[in-house]
């Protein structure tokens, strides 16, 4: 096993400059390599037991597999659960000594230079055949409070209850175990060739997940110029968090803790956090979340049967039809106002009339006022009196698959009566609805696939 080397502040490979940005300087996003914690493979075998699926996306019977896979699994840290006998927020604490005890173990090694970590992922997209493969690379993003002056946008809003969970974690092990997914936008392409000579090296790991999908990752201290390079591209135009919100957030308040009692540090490890960085001009797959309305009861669904022409044109549609046009986001750019409609009483296709929405469409900028969850949302709240409370309420429950969406109706599953299928949400959607400074309602992204949580690990010291 590697002997860990002691912290040092970096020196070569260096993307910005030591000092903190100043408040003002606004909109350019600070990005840098950084000293990664690796799983040594000499310490737990193949890599493939010791990585997760994202914390947000593993139910219970998943999390107990994969440590049947490797009492080693990253899971362990990244969410930890509840024991019998436990104090409050024992978990955390559990979480951060085991942290503790596998970097003195061996079980992880630090990289002796800063480096960026180029990221390929091959996957299949979900529903059909077609194969696609992204690139992106890991890095250090400083963090920003989100504004009209900030380098850093949101696309949705954030819930109190995760946020917590985040928070306990971060302050008990002082680390990122996975990534926030951050997109930026390079129209010239130059990333892309930087990325692709990377990738004709030997992979540093080299994974295959359950879903398929293979994982590759490249430390590349070695090559400086190509961090600078990947640095200043994707720090040149604000940066859009596509998925890990809520992660974001939670550094934020985080580093404002930290600054209280470190407040003479210059450049703090916890002003930063761990960012897979994509770029948009490569095809990414964005899956569509299904809605299914519960609660309408017969005279319910008829009514919204009889109602729904006065905002949609309307095509009979049965199971196979909308099964065929909704069930591979491959297949769609998405954002046309398109929607599978579908009761016990049979099916429709619907296109949004969107003059007929224009008088009911909710403020803000031209980007989400287009979008097909809001036009959802307003065809639910004026056909059915479902609005943003009813949903929150449980009215409106989701699934990305059109099946389950489809069966649920059929079997009326917990009082389900009307499925509504949607396609896609465009990227560039997502990007424009973020610069105008508006969020995107709830359910409204699903990024695939996900990044595995293990592969590397952000310590907060440098």
């Amino acid at each position: 096993m590697r002997p860990e080397p002691q912290p040092v502040h970096p020196v070569d490979g260096t993307c910005a400059p030591e000092a903190p940005k100043p408040p003002d300087e606004g909109l350019v996003p600070t990005i840098r390599p950084f000293r990664a914690l690796r799983y040594e493979p000499d310490a737990v075998g193949d890599l493939s037991g010791v990585m997760s699926p994202p914390y947000d996306v593993i139910l219970p019977a998943q999390r107990e597999e994969l440590l049947a896979r490797h009492p080693r699994n990253i899971v362990r840290l990244d969410l930890p659960v509840e024991e019998v006998g436990d104090e409050p927020d024992a978990r955390y604490r559990r979480a951060a000594r085991t942290f503790a005890a596998w970097r003195s173990d061996g079980t992880f090694h630090k990289e002796r230079r800063p480096s960026l970590y180029v990221y390929e992922q091959t996957y299949r997209v979900p529903g059909g055949d077609v194969e696609r493969t992204q690139r992106g690379f890991f890095g250090r993003l400083r963090l920003e409070a989100f504004g009209s002056s900030s380098g850093v946008l949101p696309h949705e809003r954030t819930l109190s209850a995760p946020m917590e969970d985040r928070y306990k974690l971060i302050r008990a092990t002082g680390a990122n175990f996975s990534p926030v997914l951050g997109l930026y936008d390079d129209g010239g392409g130059r990333s892309a060739t930087l990325l692709e000579s990377v990738v004709e090296r030997t992979a540093d790991a080299d994974i295959t997940d359950d879903d398929g999908t293979r994982h590759r990752l490249w430390a590349i201290a070695d090559v400086e110029a190509i961090s600078a390079e990947l640095c200043s591209l994707a720090g040149a135009s604000p940066i859009t968090i596509a998925d890990g919100h809520h992660r974001y957030e939670t550094a934020l308040r985080y580093r404002d803790e930290r600054r209280m009692t470190r407040s003479c540090e210059e450049d703090p490890a916890f002003d930063y956090l761990l960012m897979l960085f994509l770029e948009t001009h490569q095809p990414l797959t964005v899956l569509p979340t299904h809605r299914v309305v519960h609660g309408l009861g017969q005279a319910g669904v008829e009514l919204l049967g009889d109602h729904v022409g006065e905002l949609f044109d309307v095509w009979a549609a049965d199971r196979p039809d909308l099964e065929q046009a909704f069930v591979s986001p491959a297949f769609t750019t998405g954002g046309g106002g398109r929607f599978g409609f579908w009761t016990r009483a049979g099916g429709a296709l619907l296109e949004a009339r969107r003059t007929a929405f224009e008088p009911h469409l909710p403020p803000g900028g031209a980007s989400l006022r287009r979008l097909d969850v809001t036009l959802l949302g307003v065809a639910l709240d004026r056909l059915a009196g479902i609005d943003a409370a009813a949903t929150s309420a449980g009215r409106v429950v989701y699934t990305k698959s059109v099946a389950q969406a489809l069966d649920w109706v059929d079997a009326g599953y917990d009082g389900a009566d009307v499925a509504f299928l949607l396609e896609p949400t465009p990227v560039s959607e997502i990007t424009a609805v973020a610069a105008d400074g508006d969020v995107m309602p709830q359910k409204s992204t699903y990024f695939y696939p996900k990044a595995l949580s293990g592969l590397v690990i952000n310590p907060h010291e440098w």
